[in-house]
């Protein structure tokens, strides 16, 4: 009896270690977001849904792209991936570009098909380029969600466990989408946030904070805030 007592106690003082463990190892994880160092470039990849859904608001994405870029100049230098799908299955990535007029440009050539949403494509596609060289953030702008959210809050989970938080902007009122998006965002530890053509100047705030932050890690984005910018002051309320 006192064999079994002796191997129960040892499994469960065993499954405290493991779980004190495992709690360490999510905590260093959340704070894992780094800065790139040195003369190292930040690394940002901007997502869109380019299904037919979004053609009203596709030229207006286009634009707010531009003082992503002001904005990280700023503090540092920023390299931009575009990520889009459109189409049956189609689901295409830019090389990663460290201007705003060349991803204008490329933005540009892009026109909206019909077809269904492929976000988990998209967050496998930012594993894998993460896994190849560290990218400090992802954005994402989507009105809809069309897929299985199991398999899309996994992957938005390992990218939360190797430290690139996402940052998903909805529009419009799709209930089904949003619950998803949070998890993405929450998973991810980023932030979610919905918008709507009035909300135009917020959303080109919150995306020069996001690449500010992509340029130069934490540091840059408070001293941004410290200047009065909303967006550095709304990302770091909702990153703490």
């Amino acid at each position: 009896m006192s064999d079994k007592l002796s191997k129960k106690t040892g499994f469960l003082n065993k499954h405290a270690e493991d779980k004190s463990e495992l709690s360490s190892f999510l905590a260093a994880a959340k704070g894992a977001v780094a800065a790139p160092e040195g003369s190292e470039r930040g690394r940002l990849i901007f997502a869109l849904d380019a299904t037919m859904s979004r053609q009203p608001t596709w030229d207006q994405a286009c634009h707010l792209q531009e003082e992503m870029f002001i904005e990280a100049g700023r503090v540092g230098s920023l390299d931009v991936q575009l990520v889009f799908f459109r189409g049956y299955g189609e689901c295409k990535s830019s090389r990663w570009v460290s201007n705003s007029k060349e991803l204008g440009r490329m933005m540009r050539k892009i026109r909206v098909q019909a077809g269904r949403t492929q976000i988990r494509k998209v967050l496998d596609h930012a594993l894998s380029e993460t896994r190849k060289k560290r990218v400090q953030a992802v954005v994402y702008i989507g009105d809809c969600m069309e897929e299985n959210p199991d398999l899309i809050c996994d992957k938005a989970g390992e990218l939360g466990m190797l430290g690139v938080p996402v940052f998903v902007f909805q529009e419009g009122q799709d209930i089904v989408a949003e619950r998803t998006y949070r998890e993405i965002a929450r998973l991810s530890n980023g932030v979610y946030l919905n918008f709507d053509e009035g909300s135009a100047a917020s959303l080109r705030g919150l995306l020069a904070a996001i690449a500010t932050f992509s340029a130069g890690g934490r540091e840059a984005l408070e001293r941004l805030e410290q200047s009065g910018h909303k967006g550095a002051q709304f990302l770091i309320e909702h990153l703490r």
